[in-house]
């Protein structure tokens, strides 16, 4: 059974699971459905991290903001057109700045939304990060591009900027992906897709990354990352004359609309028993959440992105905040885990960047 489009958040149609509270009693067998399963973190206890900790923060995530043109049917944000009061402020991405200059491992900025490109702060804060000299990552959904003459010139911004541009694309034929993201989505994808190899974005010697990312249409794990890469290059190309450079397989983890459509399938069981059964001990040496500090459109601290959207922040309770940002303190911090972990430790593995292992 495939996902199909939802046209509201949760949160503006009032569903118990915009709380994340809820979320976490659903994913720990308190609420609507009686489903216990092993502890994700006595699975990495038994693997002899005790706790799991993290590393020197290479990686700065920032979500500036939940409002997007796309109001996706998988989307762990819950992002949409009507989420427009969650945009982080101006003087919040200074503040992020000042964290970014101050701690030299990190390397990479990667901003995420929402349609991260709708905060009116976004171009700024690109140039301001390129100035810093760190890599800036934008994840965009590619049909910004198209949505208003005033993204038209994105390609070319990011061009100026040297912007590592990261893009959904649940598939290569419109109605797969139009069923997960809405009708349209596929077309305009396309054409974004053609505009960024027009700037140069996915070709050869250019030095420009253009890398797509693939979420399952359903309540399975995605395929191995390179046969689906290879497939998708020759698809796109054969079809369309589009060239990029590699795609990420991603997992969908049991979280905000996800989880919804996990329910109301019947699927929820299933998909959390082969979450469980796929579970692969040498991904936790590489999980995002022990190299990445993730950071909230209120300018909360957390894990990882997926912590952040269910609002489990830092177990470092002094350093909970960016303006109250202590390196020392998050370095010496123990990563909060639960059940939504295992889609991260499933299989080949799953982070932002593709598989993991």
């Amino acid at each position: 059974m495939g996902i199909k489009q939802k046209t509201k958040s949760l949160r503006a149609k009032g569903d118990q699971l915009s709380d994340t509270f809820f979320q976490l009693q659903v994913l720990n067998g308190k609420e609507m459905i009686d489903a216990e399963f092993p502890k994700f973190s006595e699975q990495v206890k038994e693997l002899g991290y005790r706790p799991l900790q993290p590393v020197d923060p290479e990686i700065f995530q920032i979500n500036i903001g939940k409002l997007c043109n796309q109001t996706c049917a998988h989307c762990h944000v819950d992002a949409g057109p009507d989420r427009k009061d969650e945009q982080m402020s101006r003087r919040d991405l200074e503040r992020c700045l000042e964290i970014i200059g101050s701690v030299p491992s990190i390397h990479t900025v990667d901003i995420t939304g929402g349609a991260p490109e709708m905060n009116e702060h976004f171009r700024w804060f690109v140039e301001e990060c390129t100035k810093l000299g760190k890599k800036v990552m934008d994840r965009c959904n590619l049909t910004i591009i198209m949505a208003n003459k005033k993204y038209h010139d994105l390609p070319e911004f990011f061009r100026k900027n040297q912007v590592h541009v990261v893009s959904s694309l649940p598939y290569f034929s419109k109605s797969r992906t139009d069923s997960q993201r809405g009708d349209g989505v596929f077309e305009d994808s396309i054409a974004a897709l053609k505009k960024l190899n027009e700037a140069g974005y996915g070709m050869p010697d250019t030095g420009l990354l253009l890398d797509l990312v693939y979420n399952p249409s359903g309540a399975f794990l995605p395929a191995g990352q390179a046969t689906l890469e290879a497939e998708f290059k020759r698809q796109l190309k054969r079809k369309y004359d589009i060239s990029f450079n590699q795609l990420y397989a991603i997992t969908n983890l049991p979280i905000s609309r996800f989880l919804d459509y996990l329910l109301e399938s019947d699927n929820y069981r299933d998909y959390m028993q082969t979450l469980i059964e796929a579970f692969n001990p040498g991904t936790v040496e590489g999980l995002m959440c022990r190299n990445t500090i993730s950071v909230s459109w209120d300018g909360y601290i957390y894990d990882c992105d997926f912590n952040q959207m269910l609002d489990l922040k830092v177990a470092a309770p002094a350093s909970q905040h960016i303006n109250d940002f202590d390196l020392k303190a998050l370095q010496e911090r123990s990563i909060v885990l639960n059940q939504h972990c295992y889609g991260c430790t499933a299989g080949a593995g799953s982070s932002c960047g593709g598989e993991i292992s």
